[in-house]
């Protein structure tokens, strides 16, 4: 079953890419491909956040199908096939798991992690990073990217000896975004001060992704929560006003911090507690 429905995908892609095909997909290229990647691979983990399984299989589905229109265009100008690229991952997943494949023995993960930097410099031949920061990608969004920065550097033994000093620092890059505040005053134009501003608003969003890794939470999921909780909330405020007449600007600002007050203290709207007010 499982080759006869990749039979009918492949067969559907070559009819898609074909001559008498769809003009849209025949435009496209790998570089035109890249968003949708990017926006499928994002739409499948909100359908994990959500515990939708029958949404979770739809966007797999998707993710693989961008995946494959990548693929297939590298096949069709002769550089690789589909096949290589599934036997290449195959193989590397052997290569990789010697404690399963072979007779290697390992004690938990982190020495899997370690046997893995070892076959990929001694047996794939891959030249060590001048850095382990270069070992980071350079295209993960910044939020992932500064997490996984900050790991790697912890690797190297470049932590917090506790969870004060974490905190302190929290503290410290916040007081210095006020000062820059105050240096500009109350509009800061499109000079060296917004700039700087910028700058301290970058060092207070690394110093929480790195209170996040210390207290190991994954940043992305505590945000998406967070956006979460938000947009349930603010639905209830613009609810309430459109049932109340009470028009959405900044006059009624009372009124909508009252609104969002009773959807922080109702069970039916609060799925975590938060700072607001």
């Amino acid at each position: 079953m499982r080759n006869s429905n990749f039979n009918r995908y492949y067969e559907t892609i070559q009819t898609l890419f074909g001559p008498d095909g769809c003009p849209w997909d025949r435009e496209q290229t790998p570089e035109s491909l890249r968003g949708n990647l990017a926006e499928e691979v994002y739409e499948c983990i909100e359908a994990i956040d959500e515990g939708d399984a029958p949404h979770v299989r739809e966007e797999l589905g998707d993710v693989f199908s961008v995946m494959m229109m990548i693929a297939y265009i590298f096949e069709q100008r002769g550089v690789f096939t589909i096949n290589d690229v599934i036997g290449g991952i195959t193989e590397k997943l052997i290569r990789r798991h010697p404690h399963v494949f072979g007779d290697v023995k390992v004690k938990d993960s982190d020495e899997v992690l370690s046997n893995w930097a070892k076959i990929k410099r001694d047996v794939e031949g891959r030249a060590e990073k001048q850095s382990a920061m270069d070992e980071v990608s350079k295209a993960l969004p910044p939020l992932e990217r500064a997490y996984k920065l900050q790991k790697k550097a912890v690797k190297k033994g470049f932590d917090w000896p506790s969870l004060d000093g974490v905190l302190d620092k929290v503290r410290e890059e916040i007081e210095e975004t006020k000062r820059e505040i105050e240096k500009a005053g109350e509009k800061p134009g499109k000079n060296a001060s917004i700039a700087s501003i910028e700058e301290e608003l970058g060092d207070v969003l690394f110093s929480v992704v790195n209170l996040c890794r210390y207290l190991k939470i994954d940043p992305s999921m505590a945000l998406t929560r967070a956006n979460v909780k938000f947009a349930r909330r603010f639905r209830y405020v613009e609810e309430k006003c459109g049932m109340d007449g009470v028009a959405m600007n900044k006059d009624s600002i009372d009124m909508m911090e009252k609104y969002w007050q009773e959807a922080k203290k109702s069970s039916l709207i609060t799925d975590y507690t938060d700072g607001h007010g």
